[in-house]
């Protein structure tokens, strides 16, 4: 009897697209569980803060379309972490409400199982008052009552935990909201027998698609199986394959260090892994090994509304200004400070961004600049919207005009390649909470619908 068990990853975050035909591909085999991530705090605090989606609802919709009509009437449990972006229950929402209308078009029926991970201000001030909060690293500052109260969304990090036992329930779908990111994949080998070490480091190469194939991509569909003592890779797209070099490589994907991975309730140590060829483009890995946290932990993420955004982009071709830009920048800076003199400096900053000249690594950069020109972003963030555009306004019109030395025209310093050249980008938010919580493995709500 054979007892493997399959996991199809459509692509490495949902809306992200896929070609069907790869999906459709490791649909021929007997699959197990189709699972995909949908979240991530890559982009930072602004999805969660202002509750809006990482994908369109076309994108979204495009590929869990695909998803719901392949996997529902076969009867594969179809999982999605950390559901619309942050997995707060506005993404969550947002998703089912994608779901219910994909089901109906599809004339389907499903039982769908909502695992939320919100948590309000009480029960985060209550766990800081028993001392059950920690940093997540030194550099973050210890979590206070008024940061929790400027919060309104906090999610948690759920492990897999929650996910078995909506599939011990028989959900035919289920919607996490903010997960771990290997979790919804590493749930379905836990639910099957299979080892944890295993299973989460299986899932924590799924959970990007196709990237660990070559060429590596997010937009592929990628397969994963857990036998009794490995995991098996390899690409649903002839175009891609896994290697040893590949799958390894992604292994060390977004970790501070090298074979150690800590996630909700565990630390998965990878240090005796080996990543073998079993045959052309199937990789087989061995050796992953799941060890149990003493304590069990989450980590938690909030976002705060802390300011507000104007921007401009321009271009800059002048041979002289290039060769003073940042000099001239500083003088346009301090020329706007000089007008709003009546405005607190702790009310706004102003920031410059010139691309092609240190635009990436700023004051660390290595390399001498060669370019002919220069592509300049400036900001101000400010407290109020009027305020940030007030003061953006002065300094695209303070810069565009800047008598430098050496200029031999009136104007023309700045080329604007939109109108109007002021962006209004609205809220700025930061993360206030980004801390580890202590709990139990049944704090996340599980509700059918």
């Amino acid at each position: 009897m054979n007892t493997d068990i399959r996991i199809l990853s459509p692509c490495g975050m949902l809306g992200y697209g896929f070609p069907e035909q790869s999906f459709l591909r490791g649909m021929e085999q007997e699959i197990h569980g189709i699972v995909v991530d949908a979240g991530s705090t890559d982009a930072g605090p602004h999805k969660l803060g202002a509750g809006v989606s990482i994908v369109s609802k076309r994108a979204a919709k495009k590929d869990l379309d695909i998803m719901i009509a392949s996997g529902v009437p076969r009867g594969i449990p179809i999982i999605i972490g950390s559901a619309g972006g942050s997995g707060a229950e506005k993404h969550v929402n947002w998703t089912l409400d994608i779901i219910q209308e994909i089901l109906q078009e599809r004339g389907l029926q499903a039982a769908i199982a909502v695992i939320w991970a919100d948590f309000t201000q009480e029960e985060v001030l209550q766990a800081t008052r028993e001392g059950r909060i920690h940093a997540l690293s030194p550099n973050i500052p210890p979590l206070d009552e008024a940061a929790i109260r400027e919060t309104n969304s906090i999610v948690a990090q759920m492990g897999h935990e929650p996910i078995v036992e909506a599939l011990r329930q028989g959900a035919d779908i289920i919607v996490c909201g903010r997960a771990y990111d290997p979790s919804p994949f590493a749930a379905i080998g836990i639910y099957h027998g299979k080892d944890p070490g295993l299973s989460y480091h299986l899932g924590k190469i799924l959970e990007c698609g196709a990237l660990c194939a070559e060429p590596g991509t997010t937009k592929d569909s990628i397969l994963g199986t857990i036998t009794d003592d490995a995991f098996l890779v390899q690409s649903l797209n002839p175009a891609r394959k896994c290697s040893p070099t590949s799958v390894a490589a992604h292994t060390f994907y977004e970790k501070e260090h090298p074979y150690i991975l800590h996630g909700p309730g565990f630390t998965l140590d990878l240090e005796h892994c080996r990543f073998e060829e079993q045959e052309e483009g199937v990789v087989r890995v061995t050796g992953s090994r799941y060890i149990p946290a003493e304590t069990y932990r989450i980590k938690l993420e909030g976002a705060r509304l802390v300011a507000y955004r104007t921007f401009v982009v321009a271009g800059i071709r002048d041979p002289i200004l290039i060769g003073k830009l940042e000099e001239v920048e500083a003088l346009v800076k301090q020329g706007a400070q000089d007008y709003y003199n009546d405005i607190p400096e702790s009310d706004y900053s102003i920031h410059f961004y010139n691309y092609g000249m240190n635009g990436v690594l700023g004051d660390k950069e290595s390399e001498r600049f060669r370019g002919h020109e220069v592509g300049v972003m400036f900001e101000v963030v400010a407290k109020t919207q009027e305020l940030a555009s007030s003061l953006c306004a002065t300094v695209r019109s303070t810069f565009l005009h800047y008598g430098y030395e050496g200029r031999k025209s009136t104007a023309g310093n700045l080329a604007f390649p939109f109108a109007p050249s002021d962006i209004e980008f609205g809220p700025v938010y930061e993360f206030s909470v980004y801390h580890l919580m202590e709990m139990t493995k049944e704090s996340f709500r599980i509700e059918r619908i």
